[in-house]
């Protein structure tokens, strides 16, 4: 059974072609019908899922089978972890070298140094919302891991590669968006991190279309929220958004 609050949002974006229609009949006109409650609640379930894996990682990363380095003792709450987490691509335990194990595979044989994210769990910070490109399973992901400490030395990081196209499944199940509204994010570059439609995953957006769609991504990676107007195949769209202060991503919902 849905929640009030998902039973809230689904009752205000059935309300959204209203609202869409006079909004792009006059950019200027005093919005009737606030539709940032639909776009708090989407960008809320994506945020509260990265923390709470987030969460899990910083509990497995305090015990002594995760400061010892053996992925022996590793293994086993990692896969109970990644049991757990069904957007997930890969969980992972890596070395300082770059060499890591995953939960599905063991020792991939693969590395990690050269990951733009990969210096910063070395340097002990934590990482949530960087896009790759999964090595060992090839999916579209995000990044979340924290660093490992053995008293005052980092021994390794612990994370999980989050399939984008699983979050956009997990969106459709739970929200139930009309078909009409579209839901997406860009991370601070302009790339799309979160897409309904898969194809346009980690494209681009100022590479789709037109002028108008590029100034729009402009005003959309230079505020924290607000309204934007454009084209975009061959329809004029409109889309509100809003900057996530955890990931940096920008969260849009276009109708």
């Amino acid at each position: 059974m849905r929640s009030p609050l998902l039973r809230l949002l689904s009752v205000v974006l059935l309300l959204l072609p209203c609202f869409a229609e006079a909004s792009a009949a006059d950019p200027n006109q005093k919005i009737a019908l606030d539709p940032a409650v639909s776009l708090n609640g989407y960008a809320a379930l994506v945020g509260q899922g990265f923390e709470h894996i987030r969460n899990e990682l910083r509990i497995l990363a305090a015990t002594e089978n995760a400061a010892s380095g053996d992925w022996d003792g590793i293994k086993g709450p990692l896969a109970i972890l990644a049991k757990g987490t069904p957007t997930s691509a890969t969980v992972w335990f890596a070395r300082p070298d770059g060499s890591y194990f995953t939960v599905e595979g063991g020792l991939t044989g693969q590395n990690l140094k050269n990951r733009d994210y990969f210096p910063k769990l070395m340097a002990g910070d934590e990482v949530a919302g960087d896009l790759v490109v999964s090595k060992s399973t090839g999916k579209r992901s995000t990044v979340v891991a924290v660093p490992v400490m053995a008293g005052n030395r980092i021994i390794g990081a612990l994370g999980v590669a989050v399939a984008m196209e699983k979050v956009a499944a997990q969106i459709e199940a739970q929200l139930g968006f009309p078909q009409d509204v579209m839901f997406y994010a860009l991370d601070g570059s302009g790339q799309i991190a979160l897409h309904r439609e898969s194809k346009l995953l980690f494209e681009f957006a100022t590479e789709l279309g037109s002028p108008t769609l590029n100034e729009a991504v402009k005003k959309m990676l230079a505020e924290p929220e607000g309204i934007v107007h454009y084209e975009f195949e061959g329809a004029q769209r409109t889309a509100i958004f809003k900057r996530s202060d955890k990931t940096g991503w920008v969260f849009a919902l276009r109708w």
